[in-house]
């Protein structure tokens, strides 16, 4: 009898899905550089507002943006100086940290000549369209004159300039800037019996915007129109930076060499990337001049250059939307930080803001509730124990605008002691040091005494001095920000070997 063959019998089930944390590594995908992002950078409240913003359509912030920025006139400012400061300038700064923000945030270079283009656009406003000359060229002629006297220069450098990268690239357009700088302050060569840039005093009486016959002369109307500028030109980056030329940019950015053998033009893209930043900037700067009516070479100086970069690191380097909340808070708290502000109080809610929002971002939560509770029990102790054994005179001072209920809680004496101001400063400069230097709850136990000093020496010293503290205090403002955060606001987290 033969044997039978066998029946095969029903299949087997298929294996149930593992979970992610079971499954092996996947072919071509690097897991823990995929949830690095997820694990630096993203918990907190700073990560938790970020996580909300990207989760809203692109269109949608757009939209918010313009129509929240062109009610603004209606709501919120009282005054045509409010908004000029407010206003025109966070718009202008917009507008700069857009154009800086293609070369430095898209394709990677660190450009230190951006501001000779700004002044390029400026001055070739304020020559075409003032009595100068006796040249009263509409804007509509002007500004695209503007932009390209910015773009020729820009393609020449970048030609020049297209196989150096960074501090290299630094150095040569730095070396521009100043070669411009020098141009319009102190060479000034004479055309037609004038000098072309007027030395130090600059090209004065420029003319207000004219489209077709039409002025903008009120701050109102100037504003309406930078929000229109600002966002047809954030627009345009936002469609660039989403093209190939975008793509091709932040592959540069990331590896050349890499990019290059990827049969992408990285030396084109270069020169691409300067033209289309400073094609940006000689527009804003035409319609710089056109607002204060002059160009000044005094305006072009390194100390605007940091101020735009400031904008774009805080914001996110490569972040169109960080650009705009850069130029926000930058100049908000430069207004608000000035000597002859009308807004004394402002200088104290910003700095004791910026320490809660310090502490808010310890983890866990209960290190900042131990931290909170530690400091402002010991400045009680404090203001106690000095009131007692110095006497009175070390305790009754009186805060500088307002805020009388700190007085019995900071240590500030009556009259000046000595050099008293100065050891509380030195002091404050070591503990800060100190506490840098320490890991656990050691550092939360010497910040609590850090934070409190901190306070004696703000309403003691640095409220004494008003200009000083300004700088003082937006320097840690950002300086705190980027040690917590070293991507920005809206910046994109990237794996870095520390």
């Amino acid at each position: 009898m033969s044997d039978t063959p066998d029946t095969p019998g029903p299949p087997e089930p298929p294996p149930e899905p593992q979970s992610s944390a079971e499954s092996g590594p996947k072919i071509g995908v690097d897991s823990w550089v995929a949830s690095h992002g997820g694990r630096s950078g993203r918990s907190g409240p700073i990560g938790s507002i970020s996580r909300a913003w990207e989760s809203i359509p692109d269109v949608a912030r757009f939209l918010a943006f313009v129509a929240i920025a062109l009610s603004l006139p209606f709501w919120l400012l009282k005054s045509e100086g409010d908004l000029f400061n407010f206003g025109l300038f966070t718009l202008l700064f917009i507008g700069m940290g857009l154009g800086l923000n293609v070369d430095v945030g898209f394709a990677g270079l660190l450009d230190l000549g951006y501001v000779a283009a700004f002044g390029i656009g400026g001055y070739a406003y304020a020559l075409l369209s003032s009595g100068y000359y006796g040249i009263h060229w509409p804007a509509e002629v002007v500004i695209p004159i503007a932009m390209l006297a910015a773009v020729i220069p820009a393609a020449v450098l970048g030609f020049s300039a297209r196989r150096l990268l960074g501090d290299y690239l630094a150095i040569v357009t730095l070396f521009f800037a100043e070669a411009f700088l020098v141009f319009t302050n102190v060479s000034n060569p004479t055309i037609f019996g004038k000098g072309i840039t007027g030395g130090a005093n600059g090209i004065p009486q420029a003319d207000p915007l004219t489209f077709f016959g039409y002025q903008l002369t009120s701050s109102k109307q100037l504003y309406f129109f930078l929000v229109g500028a600002v966002a047809l030109v954030a627009a345009a980056l936002y469609f660039a930076n989403q093209s190939r030329t975008g793509r091709a940019w932040r592959a540069s950015r990331e590896d050349p060499l890499a990019a290059e053998v990827m049969s992408i033009p990285v030396n084109r893209l270069k020169i691409l990337a300067f033209i289309f930043s400073w094609a940006v900037a000689g527009l804003f700067g035409a319609i710089y001049v056109a607002i204060l009516t002059s160009a000044v070479s005094t305006n072009y100086s390194i100390g605007l250059l940091i101020t735009i970069y400031a904008v774009i690191i805080l914001g996110g380097l490569g972040s169109i939307a960080g650009v705009f909340v850069g130029a926000i808070i930058i100049n908000c708290v430069f207004v608000f930080l000035e000597p002859q502000t009308d807004h004394p109080e402002a200088k104290r809610w910003i700095f004791y803001g910026v320490i809660i929002l310090l502490v808010a971002t310890l983890k866990p939560w209960y290190k900042a509730v131990v931290l909170c509770v530690g400091t402002i029990a010991s400045g009680f102790i404090v203001h106690a124990i000095v009131s007692a054994t110095a006497g009175s005179a070390w305790t009754s001072g009186k805060t500088v605008a307002g805020a009388g209920w700190l007085s019995h809680w900071v240590v500030i004496p009556k009259v000046s002691h000595g050099n008293v101001n100065n050891l509380l400063y030195i002091g404050l400069v070591v503990a800060v040091v100190l506490v840098a230097m320490l890991k656990g709850w050691w550092r939360i136990i010497a910040l609590g005494p850090t934070i409190y000093l901190a306070a004696v020496v703000w309403e003691n010293v640095l409220t004494e001095n008003p200009g000083v503290t300004a700088f003082i205090l937006f320097g840690a403002m950002l300086v705190g920000l980027m040690i917590k955060r070293p991507q920005g606001l809206l910046g994109t987290a990237r794996v870095e070997i520390v």
